[in-house]
């Protein structure tokens, strides 16, 4: 019986092999035999013929081409080889007519993440969307499916569920998350000369001379706490360059999603061109230079190169129909409230959750919330405190933190409990500093809040449908041990006590990321894959 030949991509690691091929098998029927090697090594295999090959094609993640024919390449590869062709190719290079072309003389030579418009941001706990579109694959959804998460940091799993024509909804408490989300999101409904029309317009603006009238700028609309603020943390002729740029993108005479998308830009310069310490997560001052000028070309090349790679893959994706996207600024723990017509309804949640203690979102993102005016300066602490996984706390909140978790603790399954005990009487016994005694209560709401968070996806989920999660380990020191606080699994615990069944537990191992808190990474990661029963 004559068969069809599957190549694999290149430049994968471990755990994306096991998932390509839990993906073949989750879209084909029949055996797959491996040609080159056995299942461990091989990389071309085969399966039973079909007539669903462009199907195939449009949907693997992990693979490189489907069938003998020279344009049997996957979706997914082209669109990665997007990414070279921006670098390589002037925005008056990239149009519909010819990136057919350009996409087999330009096919990714290394893992490629940042294709379409997922490299608009850096952003702390990204994961990568190819294991997004895998897990779609793998959970078998249909094109009409809905796919949630709930808390969707900068818009990975909406971004991947919109291109494959699938309903997405998303939810963050990070206002800087939603604006993140929704711009990516709405970004690929451009068309590609659109966008590389405005940015000569943009850069012309840009480039005119500075006005020096400060009242008129947009720092001076912020309220005063904010415009103060801002003074501390950039000089004055940093602001004065921002505000020019915020001028010149005001006056883009374009649909407001693409101003949307160069102040995404501009946003993603904020913490190379201010006194904030660039690669440590705290609030840490750190004096540098920053030349009259610097800031404007330092925007000019951000948004150049994010023209010119979301044009790129427009150009090369064209017409295909999006799914439907709604992305909401709330609380994951108040999900069924927040959005009530989907309850029951959810086929596939896609999270990668934040972990405990770990990441200072609010602090980390607070020069873009400020400037941008989508969070006021003197509302950071209240909404820090309010996110999950937080690790700033005072000490009347951790002794009330305290108080419900010995209130509530026959909630959490018995080994969570023994782990934040024993850290506890660990902490307490030894002379450590405030925040060494803090972790106990921390721990004891954040696996609360994970336990209220599981509890709302339970109720949204349709029969039958999966939870992904994507959850790295945490490290600590207590008393004077290091532990290993094995989060997955304790979440895993908890996921079953709520009624959820364990379908899939697959170690994640990570790569150095090259964004600029690479140093703060997890060294590993697991997916687990639930059920509702």
């Amino acid at each position: 019986m004559e068969t069809l030949v599957c190549q694999m991509k290149e430049h994968i690691q471990p755990f994306e092999r096991k998932l390509a091929l839990q993906e073949l098998h989750a879209l084909t029927s029949g055996p797959i035999v491996p040609i080159n090697g056995n299942h461990e090594t091989a990389s071309i295999f085969s399966i039973a013929p079909t007539s669903n090959i462009d199907g195939l094609r449009e949907a693997l993640a992990y693979w490189h081409s489907v069938g003998n024919d020279s344009d049997g390449l996957t979706a997914q590869l082209r669109s990665e080889a997007t990414q070279r062709i921006a670098r390589a190719t002037s925005q008056n290079g990239i149009s519909q007519e010819n990136i057919s072309d350009l996409v087999a003389s330009n096919l990714p030579n290394r893992r490629s993440l940042r294709y379409a418009t997922h490299g608009l941001h850096e952003y702390t706990g990204k994961f990568f969307p190819q294991l997004v579109r895998a897990l779609m694959n793998i959970a078998q959804l249909p094109k009409s499916a809905v796919v949630l998460d709930p808390m969707c940091g900068s818009g990975t799993t909406l971004v991947e569920a919109r291109l494959s024509g699938r309903s997405s909804y998303g939810i963050d408490m990070n206002p800087l998350s939603v604006f993140i989300t929704d711009v990516k999101c709405q970004a690929l409904a451009l068309e590609p000369a659109t966008l590389t029309a405005a940015y000569p317009k943009l850069a012309e603006a840009v480039r005119a001379p500075l006005s020096h009238h400060g009242e008129a700028s947009w720092s001076a609309s912020l309220p005063n706490g904010d415009r103060f603020y801002l003074e501390r943390w950039f000089s004055e002729q940093t602001i004065m360059e921002l505000n020019h740029i915020e001028k010149g993108i005001s006056k883009i005479p374009v649909a407001t999603t693409i101003k949307s998308f160069y102040r995404i830009a501009l946003s993603n310069i904020l913490r190379r061109v201010s006194l904030q310490k660039n690669e440590d997560l705290r609030i840490r001052r750190e004096e540098k230079y920053v030349a009259s000028g610097e800031v404007i070309l330092l925007f000019l090349e951000e948004a150049a190169r994010s023209t010119q790679t979301v044009a790129a893959f427009l150009a090369e994706r064209g017409h295909t129909k999006l799914g439907a996207f709604e992305v909401h600024e709330a609380d994951a723990r108040k999900a069924s409230s927040v959005a009530p017509l989907l309850v029951g309804k959810v086929d596939a949640v896609i999270t990668s959750p934040p972990y405990a203690t770990a990441l200072p979102y609010i602090d980390t993102d607070r020069l873009s919330l400020i400037y941008l005016g989508l969070l006021p300066r003197d509302e950071h602490r209240a909404r820090d405190t309010l996110m999950i996984g937080n690790r700033e706390v005072s000490r009347r909140d951790r002794t009330a933190y305290w108080a419900s978790y010995e209130e509530n603790r026959a909630l959490l399954p018995e080994a969570t409990r023994l782990l934040i005990e024993e850290i506890d009487q660990l902490n307490d016994e030894a002379p450590v500093g405030f925040r060494r005694k803090n972790l106990s209560a921390l721990l004891a709401k954040y696996f609360f809040d994970m336990r209220q968070v599981t509890q709302q996806m339970y109720t949204l989920l349709r029969p039958g449908g999966s939870m992904f999660l994507v959850v790295g380990n945490n490290r600590t020191t207590a008393g004077r041990r290091r532990f290993e606080i094995d989060t997955p699994h304790q979440i895993a615990r908890i996921a079953k006590s709520i009624g959820f069944r364990m379908v899939d537990d697959m170690p994640m191992e990570m790569l150095v990321p090259r964004s600029i808190f690479k140093k703060n990474a997890i060294a590993s990661e697991r997916i687990l894959r639930f059920e509702k029963v």
